[in-house]
């Protein structure tokens, strides 16, 4: 099956990027990202490619090379559709806020709605592909949905989850460690289905490393990639409180542990906690899982890896009101960064988010700089939490446009995002300018402590 026409419903963190990548490498096929956010489509249609949606270094150049050329943007989802001899479903699958599952589910109501839609309007045979993080066996809901709904065409189901990390999404695209392609590969036309994504890939990725196995595989090879990636990140974050309570150095460590290669050094940063898209919304699908197969053992364990997570984030924001003599009431806290890593403007589950919705209970006054999180963001993901009106947030939190005018006057600092500009500040103008005693709050351990205590601060990093 010769694919010259490729299709993807979501221009999201996933589908933006991975479809700039595929028509960049892939030339002689035309890729068209369709989506019903007029907005999000116009931004990635900018004149000015920097003002696209997503930030992600490296591309915004690889979309000004590929738009207009073979890579397109547009709102015309059924006329995408129709074309296509391969449609991605990337669309969001949050964790679900209503009914069974509440709180741990994935909600599929939008894959639902994509698999009816593509139905509605294929009239030839398409190859649909998960790109979507989707529980196991959700391939085989889209089967009977496009086969009972559908215009009597053929379709051919294939998982193709995304290992992306934000921040590096394009050298993960351009160089993956793998591409996991799943489908239904004892059947000729499975295999087809399948050889014809393998075929894709293989403009820039070698064989080796295109890993092809089962749908079910597929799907949950991807969940469970995320919960160990989660688990490490739990597991350095428990030895950090004690490594404060009994004077080691959680860096020292992680080191002497990572060193064994059994083990590995990656994901072994300790920090206020992960935030993101998937890792906390994937743990939690995978315990809804566990538990709906009666899996109670697995799903606690499971679950205690987000518990860790969230008492790490309240536990740092409660040392910084233990530390300033236990009140922050009317104080000026300085928060560095609110994405949730460097390199995005993605907010998704920021630790920066949690952290200063606790110093804001405790009534103190927010001033927040991130360089790629804008204003609109910062207080709309005040406001989905919904611990206080839209006007409330607005009162207590400033957004401004440098680290040093957030700090100014300021009574402690708080560096939650790992951004290089923190680490290239003139820290003693900083401490300078902030109000005496002044404290430094870092919660990415990205300064070296002896460069503090040369300028003054008090400084508190986790498992310091």
């Amino acid at each position: 099956m010769k694919i010259t026409n490729i299709c993807c419903i979501g221009a999201g963190y996933v589908g933006g990027p991975t479809m700039a990548i595929i028509a960049q490498k892939c030339p002689h096929i035309n890729v068209t990202v369709v989506d019903i956010n007029e907005k999000r489509i116009a931004a990635w249609n900018d004149d000015d490619v920097n003002n696209i949606p997503i930030y992600e270094p490296g591309l915004s150049d690889i979309v000004k090379e590929a738009r207009g050329r073979n890579l397109f943007f547009s709102t015309k989802v059924d006329e995408a559709i129709d074309k296509a001899e391969m449609i991605f479903i990337s669309v969001n699958t949050p964790t679900k806020t209503y009914g069974i599952g509440k709180g741990m589910a994935a909600d599929l109501k939008f894959i639902e709605l994509c698999a009816r839609q593509i139905a509605r309007v294929s009239k030839t045979d398409k190859i649909v592909v998960e790109k979507s993080t989707l529980p196991v066996r959700t391939a085989e809901a889209l089967k009977n949905i496009l086969e009972n709904t559908g215009n009597g065409v053929n379709f051919q189901i294939l998982s193709n989850p995304e290992f992306l990390a934000e921040g590096t999404a394009v050298e993960d695209l351009l160089a993956p460690d793998r591409v996991l392609i799943g489908g239904d590969i004892d059947s000729e036309r499975g295999k087809e289905a399948v050889n014809a994504l393998v075929e894709v890939y293989a403009n820039w990725v070698s064989k080796e490393h295109i890993l092809t196995t089962n749908v079910w595989s597929s799907e949950l090879s991807k969940l469970t990639a995320n919960a160990f990636l989660a688990q490490r990140v739990s597991s350095i974050n428990a030895m950090s409180e004690l490594c404060e309570k009994t004077g080691a150095d959680v860096n020292e460590v992680a080191k002497a542990v990572g060193m064994d290669t059994r083990i590995g050094s990656k994901f072994l940063q300790s920090s206020v906690g992960f935030g993101g898209s998937c890792f906390q919304k994937d743990i939690l699908n995978l315990v809804y899982i566990a538990k709906s197969f009666g899996l109670n053992e697995v799903a606690d364990y499971w679950e205690q890896v987000i518990i860790l997570n969230d008492h790490q984030k309240r536990r740092f924001a409660s040392n910084i009101v233990k530390t300033l003599f236990n009140t922050v009431s009317g104080k000026k806290i300085a928060i560095l960064g609110w994405a949730f890593k460097k390199d995005t403007n993605d907010t998704r589950e920021s630790a920066a988010i949690y952290v200063s919705d606790y110093l804001l209970n405790e009534q103190a006054e927010i001033v927040v700089y991130d360089p790629k999180v804008t204003a609109e963001q910062i207080y709309a993901d005040l406001d989905y939490l919904g611990s206080r009106s839209d006007s409330e947030n607005r009162s207590l939190v400033k957004v401004v446009n440098s680290a040093e005018e957030a700090c100014k006057n300021s009574h402690a600092v708080a560096i939650l995002t790992e951004w290089d500009e923190f680490k290239e500040l003139d820290w003693q103008t900083v401490y300078d300018n902030m109000l005496k005693p002044a404290f430094l709050f870092d919660g990415r351990r990205l300064l070296e402590r002896a460069t503090k205590e040369k300028i003054g601060f008090e400084f508190y990093a986790i498992g310091n």
